[in-house]
């Protein structure tokens, strides 16, 4: 089940955001490298919250290893993106359309994710290379539904464009942009939940595509299919007992 709910972006907002980092946790190169980017951000937005039907351990899993929903749409066969791990917590990432980045886990619990990206556009909308910054935070909740769980995530997005020119581009576009943001983090978390619960009513199918899925490491798939395999068993567990 799928319920969007819309906030507001403003200062004070983002102000409590920064505020409530677990910072002391962090080492400070990576506090330094976070409030560079979150303090003063060319673009600030707090997507839509997401309220989904999705396993616990397998929306955790998703959330610190994106290169798994990578492969599943390049099985699919709808996305251009490339992904390549370079570390427990680093991936090098392209669109297939001139954007190049590096996405590092800086901070997480089950609770909260903090994710650093820097990178560039190069393509023929913009005359030489944009450099940017992000730092993505992610926070999530869990309550029983019924059969499952019901995850609530909320995703702040502080975004640090390094150019004057297209830093007002970015501020009048900021709706469109925006928008879009919007789209993809509500698409995403509705796949998600989609790949719950088929793991969970078709595993066979779902353990066949964990075999198969390129750019994703052997470790990653085995990981997959076991948690598959684990939410396959919850529900059959789960019909024996409501027999």
């Amino acid at each position: 089940m799928f319920r969007p709910v819309k906030f507001s972006a403003s200062s004070r907002q983002r102000k409590e955001i920064v505020d409530a980092l677990p910072l002391n946790r962090l080492t400070q190169q990576a506090q330094q490298r976070i409030l560079g980017v979150a303090k003063s951000p060319t673009l600030y937005r707090r997507l839509p919250t997401q309220a989904i039907d999705c396993d616990r351990d397998m929306f955790l899993f998703l959330t610190r290893n994106p290169e798994v929903l990578v492969g599943i749409w390049d099985l699919m066969g709808i996305t251009s993106v490339k992904t390549r791990r370079t570390g427990p917590y680093n991936l090098k990432a392209t669109d297939g359309a001139g954007t190049h980045c590096n996405v590092e886990l800086i901070y997480g619990d089950p609770n909260l994710h903090i994710y650093l990206a820097e990178g560039y556009y190069e393509g023929k909308l913009a005359p030489r290379p944009i450099h940017g910054k992000g730092v993505f935070v992610m926070r999530s909740n869990y309550a029983p539904s019924q059969g499952g769980t019901t995850v609530t995530g909320v995703l702040d997005c502080f975004v640090q464009i390094e150019s004057l020119g297209i830093d007002l581009v970015a501020r009048t576009l900021s709706g469109v942009i925006g928008r879009s943001a919007d789209n993809n983090f509500s698409e995403t978390a509705r796949f998600i939940s989609q790949v719950s619960q088929a793991s969970a009513q078709n595993p066979a199918a779902m353990i066949d595509v964990a075999k198969r899925m390129p750019q994703v490491s052997q470790a990653s798939r085995n990981q997959f299919e076991q948690l598959v395999r684990k939410i396959a068993l919850s529900e059959r567990a789960g019909s024996i007992r409501s027999d």
